[in-house]
């Protein structure tokens, strides 16, 4: 098969990323390709890579990257209008932090408001039309789309128009009720939650966690010298209220390193500001980890008792010690106490990582059974194999 996948990225990271390589943002479209999967972020080309190991021909679209769809224009001859420079598309797409703050207990009733009235991240008209020329261009067999608000449920219909491919949609938050997901052959999420919500509107839906590559483990520098005790990598925000109060608490008795963004919607008076280090984007995300003695995770409040965020995998992939918040379905991922450990409350946590820090040899055993259980279980080769079993059940 032809397979082609739909991706979107930060701003933030965007905007890292062409400030960090120089003239990038006007260099030909396969480059920018390349310096955007070498910086490890997100999926990278991930998925891409693996289906190409399975025998198909894969290839990805970064749909909210501006100078990657320019430079695919000017080599098919299309029009298109100047890009921005990075530093202002980052700040057209940033809501200020006041108002965060502000609009944070009405996010449940603003959410379906903004998208009704055209403020979710969909795209432009310019930017459809270089989409639906590059899916014509491809003429993909499948396509899996990762990013369902920039493209919407009407423009997967025209996707779907395309030569009538296999349409798999992948969320992880419940969908916005009265959307028609009807051009989708296959949604897929890490949270059963949200598949049953699907099912429940008569859209075919199945559970496909997320995922960690072990080829990045050849590719990333030699690993620093394990210099952090407590690291902590991942956004802080409204939307991650048990995730503050936890490491709140974690940061006035221990020295927290706190890497990510969002701190600007916290109060002057959060201890978190003192952690801050900085953003850490891909590769130097994995460096961040594999520095780290012990690692805390904790997923958006939105997940509720379900666990399977990326960090689950990022971490106990690269080999670090993983000190995660109990969820109901984590003994389906890995086994608490011999390959990751689980906190239940803020004491409860302050109490492990005390342990923890103290037993060099049981934290190491347990950090190495979490990868081996990663590498066995938890990769996107075999992600793609479950997504190509569902298809092949149609």
């Amino acid at each position: 098969m032809r397979v082609l996948i739909l991706n979107a990225d930060y701003p933030r990271f965007l905007t890292w990323l062409y400030r960090r390589v120089p003239d990038l943002a006007g260099a030909p479209y396969a480059m920018q390709m390349v310096a955007r999967n070498a910086s490890l972020f997100g999926v990278a080309d991930f998925y891409s890579r693996n289906f190409a190991a399975a025998g198909h021909v894969a290839a990805d679209i970064h749909v909210n990257n501006p100078w990657m769809r320019a430079a695919w224009a000017r080599g098919h001859g299309l029009a298109v209008t100047p890009s921005p420079e990075p530093a202002d598309e980052v700040q057209r797409q940033t809501i200020p932090g006041w108002l965060q703050r502000v609009i944070a207990p009405f996010k449940p009733v603003l959410r379906p408001l903004a998208r009704k009235v055209g403020l979710s991240p969909r795209l432009d008209a310019q930017a459809e039309k270089i989409l639906l020329a590059q899916i014509e261009e491809f003429k993909p067999d499948l396509v899996l789309n990762q990013d369902v608000f920039h493209v919407d449920a009407r423009l997967a219909r025209q996707i779907k128009g395309i030569g009538r491919p296999i349409l798999i949609g992948q969320v992880g938050i419940v969908p916005s009720r009265g959307e028609d997901w009807s051009a989708y052959d296959l949604m897929i999420s890490q949270l059963l939650r949200v598949v049953q919500s699907f099912r429940n509107t008569g859209v075919r839906s199945e559970v496909v966690h997320l995922a960690f590559e072990p080829n990045i483990l050849d590719v990333l520098p030699p690993a620093p010298e394990r210099s952090i005790d407590i690291s902590f990598v991942g956004a802080v925000s409204a939307d991650h209220q048990q995730r503050v109060a936890q490491l709140e608490a974690v940061a006035r008795k221990y020295d927290l390193k706190l890497y990510g963004s969002g701190l600007h919607t916290l109060p002057a008076s959060s201890p978190l500001h003192r952690c801050y280090q900085g953003e850490v984007w891909g590769v130097e995300m994995y460096q961040a980890l594999r520095a780290s003695r012990l690692t805390l995770n904790s997923h958006i409040d939105m997940a509720g008792r379900e666990a399977g965020n990326a960090r689950l995998f990022e971490a106990t992939g690269v080999g670090t010690f993983l000190l995660t918040d109990f969820k109901d379905n984590l003994h389906t991922l890995f086994d608490d106490g011999s390959e990751v450990a689980a906190w239940r409350s803020a004491d409860d946590c302050l109490a492990m990582i005390d342990r923890y820090l103290r037993n060099e040899g049981e934290r190491g055993a347990i950090a190495a059974a979490g990868q081996a259980r990663t590498l066995s279980t938890h990769t996107f080769r075999q992600r793609i194999d479950d997504i190509l079993g569902f298809i092949g059940r149609n």
